[in-house]
């Protein structure tokens, strides 16, 4: 079983940053991938990055490749995205995910945190 607590959300003015952390409890943590997803008001949830559990592969959405960065630090059972460049179109809440690769990207990972609202101010 594993539990997943996001936290780093606020409000930022476009071109800001903010780091979102995710941070696991359960022994199996390390040996699953770990995504990022987002929902707006209004809007289906998308998928926004995702990264395996040794970091060899990451995947992006295309509407944020070059602007975000996932990383991982499993010592800690934590993942990280780094946001930066923000713009207003960013404004959601910020799910984290964790199960096999595959399915983190496809939105069915086994677990998933309560979520961290990033607002992002024009």
């Amino acid at each position: 079983q594993v539990q997943l607590v996001e936290s780093g959300g606020g409000l930022v003015q476009a071109g800001g940053s903010l780091r979102l952390s995710c941070a696991a409890s359960g022994r199996a943590f390390g040996s699953y991938a770990v995504g990022w997803f987002r929902q707006a008001p209004g809007k289906e949830r998308e998928f926004v990055a995702a990264i395996d559990w040794i970091v060899i592969k990451t995947d992006y959405a295309d509407s944020v490749k070059g602007r975000f960065t996932i990383a991982r630090d499993n010592a800690k059972n934590t993942v990280y995205l780094q946001m930066n460049s923000l713009k207003p179109e960013d404004t959601a809440v910020y799910y984290c995910a964790a199960g096999g690769f595959n399915s983190v990207v496809l939105g069915t990972g086994n677990y998933w945190g309560q979520g961290t609202q990033v607002t992002v101010s024009s």
